[in-house]
């Protein structure tokens, strides 16, 4: 379709000539219920003004049709003036009014306004989700971040369901005879068009209130809302969710001085969501999975915790504050990021939150940004593709580092007096990188913008070395740092590092810190004056505290002391900083993967931190699957089972430390001991004391068993036939394409590739099933017509579901030279296609040649 993929330039020129006063938005919902909905109604008003009367412009909208459209009294001809994604605009006055009078289509892939009927019970839920452009499927507008404006919705729908908007409902539900309701919504301040949002279903729904006195006399009442499916009621622990909201706000009013603007706080749990969550202000929307069937680590609830206050920070960064265009995406995203580690290391019980950023959200950031497709925290975003593909590992977890290094930078106070100033001074507004750092320079009286050349405005990580002599006495005599950059991308920054000195003690053979100094990395090599006549250490650790953004190496001393004796470094961060080293040494084809297997068989036993543990689980399984060489696996696979079965033993009956290992003993078991004893797990036949095996982990042990051909399609249906709910059906699917059968995998393909039919939550169950590791023979035919497939798939299919088709499909289990020239040839034959498809095959292929360098490395 000609405009579906707005550019930077046509939303520039827009932006230059308009500016859009309010919305009134009517939709009439009850179509939804119907066997086979038809499309519903959205009737659009936009009041909005042109800089250059006489100009033309366009409205976005995606939709099967439009009934009528008027322009200022005059009415236009759908069928001249809509091509399926715009409505041109011809002769604008210098104050207009556009009447939009639409049928829209209800969406089974989670943009625009997702529809889904509850297994369970056969209702019918609804949501809206938009970011970055798909408010246009829902309603007519201009969408783009920089024409904000004040929205006013009203809503039709079946009189039993809950509707809820962005703003609160103004009077009681106007009944009409055929069963339906209107709701009307008070208009809300200005906001950008992929923010509003609306809900509408049978939603159980939980009710609370904050409030909050300030230092002036003022008081603020928020009514606070939880919402979830009926059916999940039973699972929902709402008041979990309120205690870390009101928390969060209290943390937000008391550091950002600029009460909370956008009235009462919904948060609702929604079926089959493409992300997390989304910050629309007022009624924030998570993904349902937050919302636990079965038992969960710590880890679980610390993420969750975490993802609520990254959206309530949102409401401030993003929300009333708005980046002009998707350059400046982190504007929104990093800030939110960072925020939310920080609330939640000071406000909540997860005081250990920058132990789990530096493990596991900085391991997204070092991969992103080592793939040929980086690019700056402030990037070039052509058009709206590119906007998508960028809410990645840069945009988020790097830009949040960053940004952890901004406050060391510029210090604390001043970087939230910084934020103070930002939002009053841009209240409802849009902005770009130099409005953020004007204010920042402002406060600190640092040159903000050397800072912002080298670390938002370049690409690549550094890594850091150390460099150590010692004298015949064995005391420094010099340490020195050295840093590299890649050869892509150069660029030496400036680091304020903390270098560490550990060792052990004689007693308790405990590694512990007995020297620490803090140094402005600059330049290739650095030395560090105040750790010279310092006594030899068994461990030096650069980048100690995690206070920057870099790959840390180690020399060999240091590097086979961690050998033996990383689980007994005593401070939990260093530890997590010592683990992330050696997963980029591994990733990096530096250190042979059996080692880092024998990392975590030696010690990860140990890790006090669940959600480190958690994360070395997934590495371990992605060594095994991607780093091994072919002759190594087997005996890894073999070693990585036994541990997990001991420790799974020896943990301690009923913790999070036990439900992590049978997790993982399940995701690496393949001999038939080990498949017996998941067998008899999952049958009641064996148990182990605390161990619950509920709905969760029956699925968890049920798919290894499906996938190694020991259960078939008659215990996967049997097991539906207990949990035939939405999350059974999604499990059900897995494990039926995960089984090992040519038949399997070519009705696994289809489903996915030659149809359409499917939802986006089960296209990604059933690519999850077909891509299993031990399965590469049977994968090896579907290379070919992946490189066939996937050019029509980007074109004819939702981004959501083409991102998830060409990043799930690619064959990298396919792991050879062969591949490689197969994605080169693709490449270089499609040289056309579309920039954001190529930046995904340029990314698998990245990670596939990564792979091939750490097997070599493994085999030699």
């Amino acid at each position: 379709m000609p405009g579906d993929n707005l550019t930077r330039e046509e939303a520039q020129e827009r932006a230059r000539l308009l500016s859009v006063d309010s919305y009134e938005v009517e939709l009439d919902l009850r179509t939804a219920t119907a066997p086979l909905p038809q499309p519903f109604r959205s009737v659009t008003t936009i009041r909005f003004r042109c800089a250059e009367p006489g100009a033309a412009t366009f409205a976005d909208l995606i939709a099967p049709s439009v009934q009528a459209v008027t322009l200022n009294g005059r009415d236009l001809d759908p069928a001249d003036v809509f091509d399926g994604t715009r409505i041109r605009l011809d002769d604008l006055a210098a104050e207009n009014e556009l009447t939009v009078d639409a049928s829209c289509a209800f969406s089974r892939t989670g943009e625009g306004m997702h529809r889904f009927e509850d297994p369970e019970d056969g209702e019918i839920y609804l949501y809206t989700q938009y970011e970055p452009a798909d408010a246009r499927r829902v309603f007519a507008n201009f969408e783009q971040p920089d024409l904000k404006a004040p929205f006013t919705f009203t809503v039709t729908a079946p009189d039993h369901w809950l509707v809820l908007s962005n703003g609160v409902q103004t009077g009681p539900v106007e009944r009409h005879h055929d069963a339906s309701g209107t709701w009307r919504f008070a208009t809300t301040k200005p906001i950008a068009t992929y923010i509003t949002s609306v809900l509408a279903g049978p939603y159980h729904s939980v009710n609370d209130r904050y409030s909050r006195t300030f230092d002036d006399g003022r008081t603020l009442e928020i009514t606070l809302g939880a919402q979830c499916r009926k059916s999940l009621a039973r699972y929902f622990d709402a008041d979990a969710v309120f205690t870390v909201t009101k928390q969060g706000l209290d943390f937000f009013h008391d550091h950002f001085d600029y009460p909370y603007p956008w009235g009462k706080y919904d948060q609702a749990f929604v079926p089959e969501y493409n992300l997390g969550a989304m910050e629309n202000p007022g009624l924030v929307t998570f993904r349902e999975e937050y919302i636990y069937r079965g038992k969960v680590t710590r880890a679980s609830y610390q993420r969750r915790a975490n993802t609520i206050l990254h959206e309530m920070a949102h409401m401030w960064f993003g929300d009333l504050v708005t980046m002009e265009w998707w350059d400046d995406l982190w504007l929104k995203e990093s800030f939110a990021d960072f925020m939310g580690a920080f609330a939640l290391a000071e406000a909540t019980q997860y005081t250990e939150s920058w132990i789990t950023f530096a493990n596991l959200r900085k391991a997204w950031a070092y991969r992103a940004d080592q793939l040929p497709t980086t690019h700056p925290i402030t990037a070039d975003i052509r058009d709206l593709q590119d906007a998508k593909l960028n809410f990645d590992g840069i945009t988020y977890a790097k830009g949040a580092s960053v940004l952890k290094q901004l406050v060391a930078y510029v210090g604390r106070d001043a970087f939230l007096e910084g934020a103070r100033r930002y939002f009053k001074r841009h209240a409802f507004g849009n902005t770009r990188l130099a409005d953020l750092l004007a204010v920042l320079e402002e406060v600190s009286g640092r040159d903000m913008h050397a800072w912002s050349r080298a670390w938002l405005q370049t690409a690549g990580v550094n890594t850091l070395t150390p460099q150590v002599t010692y004298d015949a006495g064995d005391r420094i005599t010099e340490l020195a740092v050295l840093q590299e950059a890649s050869a892509s991308h150069p660029e030496l920054r400036p680091h304020r590092v903390a270098v560490g000195l550990y060792r052990r003690q004689d007693a308790d053979g405990l590694l512990v810190r007995y020297a620490r100094a803090e140094v402005d990395v600059t330049g290739a090599r650095t030395v560090v004056k105040e750790l010279a006549g310092q006594e030899r250490a068994d461990l030096v650790l650069v980048n100690d505290d995690d206070l920057t953004f870099c790959k840390i190496r180690f020399d060999e001393r240091s590097l086979e002391t961690l050998r033996g004796h990383l689980g007994e470094l005593t401070d939990p961060l260093a530890r997590a900083l010592c683990w992330s080293a050696v997963w980029n040494l591994t990733r990096d084809g530096v250190l042979p993967a059996r080692d880092f297997v024998q990392f975590v068989v030696d010690f990860a036993g140990s890790e006090s931190d669940i959600g480190v543990v958690q994360n070395l689980h997934a590495q371990a399984r992605l060594t095994l699957d991607h780093y091994s060489a072919p002759a190594n696996r087997a005996e890894g696979e073999r070693v990585l089972a036994e541990a997990a079965l001991r420790e799974l033993r020896s943990a301690e009956p009923g913790s999070g430390h036990q439900l992590a290992w049978a997790r993982f003993f399940a995701s690496v078991a393949s001999g038939p001991s080990d498949l017996q004893l998941l067998g008899q797990l999952l049958d009641g036949h064996a148990s182990m004391d605390g161990l619950e095996v509920d709905q969760e982990l029956r699925w968890a042990f049920l798919l290894p068993l499906a996938a190694q051909g020991v259960a078939g399609e008659e215990r996967i249906a049997r097991e539906l036939e207990r949990d035939n709910t939405a999350s059974g059906q999604r499990h059900s699917v897995r494990c039926l394409a995960a089984r090992p059968s040519a038949a399997v995998k070519a009705g696994a393909w289809a489903s996915v590739v030659e149809s359409d039919a499917l939802s986006n939550a089960i296209v990604e169950a059933t690519i999850a099933g077909f891509e299993q590791a031990g399965q590469r023979e049977l994968l090896a035919p579907y290379a070919s017509k992946y490189f066939a497939a996937i050019e029509g798939i980007w074109r004819e299919r939702s981004i959501e579901i083409g991102m998830a088709v060409v990043r799930g499909f690619y064959p990298g289990l396919q792991d050879s030279a062969e591949t490689v020239a197969a994605t080169d040839a693709w490449l270089a034959g499609h040289e056309s296609a579309a920039p954001a498809l190529r930046r995904l095959v340029l990314e698998a292929r990245d990670d596939l040649v990564r792979s091939l360098a750490a097997q070599e490395c493994d085999g030699r």
